[in-house]
């Protein structure tokens, strides 16, 4: 007992960041679950950088042992991260910021809501709900030019409400930009989330609602579906793999990787964004929405 508290504490004494977490049922003893091995999960906790809190994280990107985290208070972070042994072993706040204009100054309040972020060429591509739009921004926060997105998803009335505009992002180069509201536009069908491209749409069985998507390999996407009832506090997610080469009558193929449930022994936080960190390898990080009981929970996991 003495040297386990000792570990825990000297992961708080080194890095001040870090505390042992599971969100894994006490009757799971494997790592594997239906498609996913779990690897490591870790709870975050960050002084204030700047004048500026640690919470409330929407997405993630991630590159060359760089995390970045970023708030859909319109605040970007850049965290230092080593994966070692499928652990994460060390995590250290570097900067925090404001996400700004050209001119330099703060994103104006309703402009602020950034919930998808992708990283590609060294500049932040990231997806807003309320104002929904993608802009680009440099690794310091400031808006370098906006992007040019499908003409449906650019008028917030063709959303179900505001806070439930653009969600997500993700890309590659043979895809290129994807977006997806995290509810279908109140024009589509709602049993089928829609993922859209420069030139094209995906659907998809929807599950829930759709908090992240990632790329896994050229075709496959990763998805993550959330759902929470603030009444009996009941929260479901729901990991997807999505086939963007496998697509019959307008449908893209699509297979659920994991369900977790908090009504079956599953200790879940609001998770919000995905990124990839190797070979089938993801982390995932949850919204803290700045509550009492909430916590900022960091997950790496793998696809089997």
């Amino acid at each position: 007992m003495i040297k386990i508290l000792f570990s825990i504490l000297l992961v708080s004494l080194v890095h001040g960041e870090l505390y042992t977490h599971s969100i894994k049922p006490s009757t799971l003893k494997s790592k594997t679950f239906m498609n996913i091995k779990i690897l490591d999960t870790v709870a975050l906790k960050f002084d204030e950088y700047d004048d500026i809190d640690f919470n409330e994280i929407s997405a993630l990107a991630y590159e060359k042992n760089m995390l970045y985290a970023l708030s859909n208070r319109g605040y970007l972070y850049h965290l230092k991260i080593k994966l070692k042994k499928n652990k994460i072993s060390s995590l250290k706040l570097e900067k925090a910021m404001s996400l700004k204009r050209k001119n330099s100054k703060r994103l104006k309040k309703r402009h602020r809501d950034a919930e998808g972020m992708v990283l590609v060429d060294n500049k932040l591509f990231i997806s807003f709900e309320r104002e929904p739009r993608v802009d680009v921004f440099n690794l310091n926060g400031t808006k370098i030019d906006g992007k040019v997105i499908n003409e449906e998803l650019l008028h917030v009335d063709n959303y179900q409400t505001k806070n439930k505009a653009l969600e997500s992002i993700a890309y590659n180069k043979k895809y290129g930009f994807v977006t997806s509201p995290e509810l279908p536009l109140l024009s589509e069908n709602e049993e089928f989330h829609t993922i859209y491209t420069d030139s094209k749409k995906y659907k998809f069985r929807a599950s829930s609602n759709l908090a992240a998507m990632e790329f896994i390999s050229k075709n496959k996407l990763l998805t993550l579906e959330k759902s929470l009832s603030h009444i009996t506090r009941r929260r479901v997610m729901v990991l997807k793999e999505v086939n963007l080469k496998k697509v019959k009558d307008g449908i893209a193929k699509s297979r659920i990787l994991a369900v977790m449930d908090s009504h079956k022994g599953w200790n879940l936080e609001n998770f919000e964004g995905l990124t990839k960190v190797g070979k089938k390898k993801f982390l995932m990080i949850s919204d803290d929405n700045r509550g009492l009981f909430d916590k900022t929970v960091l997950v790496l996991f793998k696809i089997k």
